[in-house]
Parts: structure tokens; C-alpha cells; sequence
């Protein structure tokens, strides 16, 4: 499995690496050591604390470098006329008679309530790939499904891809 990431999004990871090793861990280290000062260790709420917040650093650090290690870049095709990757899109949906913009995203960024939607969705997978006018059949289930057309392609831009990971 892989994460989808702009490469943005790995420099601003690497960021709060460096940040985490070179402010936190520090910080955290000389907390320990006083809190240590202070004598009886099975009774030191400060020493436990410091410990935990030391495991709780180390862990985030831990878990963005092997999200930046199993990063597949995502990058934007602006020439096409379809559909893509952090596209605001225009659908018209048939059962409702209303019109909705949508943005195809990752996984690790969709927000619905912000119609921010992800790319592996019934609803995105639908539509990703398709073009202005396609009249498109979302499958939910196998008991539900509509149809939206696309009524407006807007073609991402670099600022389209910073979007907040989740």
C-alpha cells in the first residue's frame, strides 16, 4: 500500500521531522532528565508524562517517515480534458435537479462536508476520467446507484494540491 502525495506534501512532512529531532526531542529529553531530579521514579507523575509525550513524538516522527517511504508522487495533468486529480468539477445530479462542485482528491485528504471527495469513491471513481457533458452512473451498491452529468471542468492548479491531509 502506498500514499498519494504531492511533493509538497513530503517537503512539509519532512519539515515537521526536522522540527519534531531538532525541537521536541530535545526539549522532551531535558524534561525527562529533570523530572528524573525529582527522585522516586514509580511515583513521578512529571517522569511518566515526559515519557509518554517522548513516545508520542517518536511515534509521529516514526509514522511520517514511512508515509514519505511509501509516498507515490501525485501530479497534476492540466492538458487533458477529463477529469483528474484535484479538479474542481461541476456535476448536476439527475434525482436531486441540482448542481454541486466538487474536488477529486486522495484518500488521506477527502472531506465530504467540504465537497472534497476521494478518487477512490463510488462517487470518484465514477467520475474520474470523464468529460464535459458524460452523463455518468455512480454505483453505490448493488441495490443503489444515480446518475450526475458533468456540466464544468475547473483544471487544478498547484494551489488546488495543498489541500490539508486528514
Amino acid at each position: 500500500m502506498y500514499n498519494e502525495l504531492t511533493e509538497n506534501d513530503i517537503r512539509q512532512m519532512q519539515e515537521e521531522i526536522d522540527y519534531r529531532i531538532n525541537v521536541i526531542r530535545p526539549q522532551i529529553s531535558q524534561a525527562i532528565v529533570e523530572a528524573k531530579a525529582h527522585g522516586d521514579l514509580s511515583e513521578n507523575a512529571e517522569y511518566h508524562a515526559a515519557r509518554a509525550q517522548k513516545g508520542r513524538n517518536e511515534g509521529r516522527i516514526e509514522y511520517l517517515r514511512e508515509m514519505i517511504k511509501t509516498a507515490k508522487i501525485v501530479k497534476l495533468d492540466p492538458n487533458k480534458d477529463e477529469v483528474g486529480m484535484f479538479d474542481k468539477v461541476t456535476v448536476f445530479f439527475e434525482d436531486e435537479n441540482e448542481e454541486e462542485v466538487v474536488q477529486l482528491s486522495t484518500t488521506m485528504r477527502n472531506d465530504a462536508s467540504k465537497g472534497i471527495i476521494s478518487k477512490e469513491s463510488p462517487f470518484g471513481q465514477a467520475i474520474l476520467g470523464k468529460k464535459v457533458g458524460d452523463r455518468v452512473c455512480v454505483k453505490v451498491s448493488d441495490s443503489y446507484s444515480y446518475f450526475v452529468t458533468i456540466k464544468k471542468i475547473e483544471k487544478a492548479t498547484s494551489d488546488d494540491i495543498d489541500l490539508p491531509i486528514l
